[in-house]
């Protein structure tokens, strides 16, 4: 058993690394973050996130996996600033890592429950000892992304491409 989850982690560990090559040569950004907006230089600049067009909150009260999205007017402003090869690079790569980690949830965490999200401006964690914390995803400059939530520790926002060592780090520690 301990030998088939080392070899897991070892095959994610290179199909990670060979799909960060990959994307890092053709889109020359390996991170999801809203980066591209040419002006007059040339050259990329950092653009905050268009700000969500809803003001709500989600609130969340169980051991969890928060994925966010982008609503559907914040999605065609962040199309709008970027180049139409470098959007569909980042929407491209965000489901396949999003498809990967809801498979990895299913298959060996499955008492986490998956909330999915995107209508919420804040995430609202709500501790066992009744404490909370809120995560305002417009500070957030990640198109989308998955917190970790196990009611003890504050929510963690993790890296998409490293689910099962970041699953493994937050709920195991």
């Amino acid at each position: 058993m301990k030998r088939n989850n080392l070899l897991r982690q070892f095959i994610n560990i290179c199909l990670s690394m060979i799909v960060l090559a990959i994307h890092s040569g053709c889109a020359g950004n390996p991170e999801n973050k809203i980066k591209e907006h040419t002006g007059n230089t040339g050259e990329n600049t950092v653009i905050p996130k268009p700000a969500s067009s809803y003001q709500d909150s989600l609130v969340i009260t169980t051991l969890a996996a928060v994925f966010y999205n982008p609503d559907s007017l914040q999605l065609e402003k962040i199309k709008a600033i970027n180049k139409k090869a470098t959007f569909e690079s980042m929407q491209h790569e965000l489901f396949y890592q999003m498809r990967n980690a809801r498979i990895v949830l299913k298959k060996y965490w499955p008492h986490i429950q998956v909330i999915e999200t995107n209508k919420a401006r804040y995430l609202v964690f709500v501790k066992a000892d009744k404490s909370r914390k809120t995560v305002d995803l417009d500070a957030k400059n990640d198109m989308s992304g998955i917190f970790l939530f196990n009611m003890k520790k504050d929510p963690e926002l993790i890296d998409m491409m490293n689910i099962d060592t970041a699953l493994e780090f937050y709920f195991k520690n």
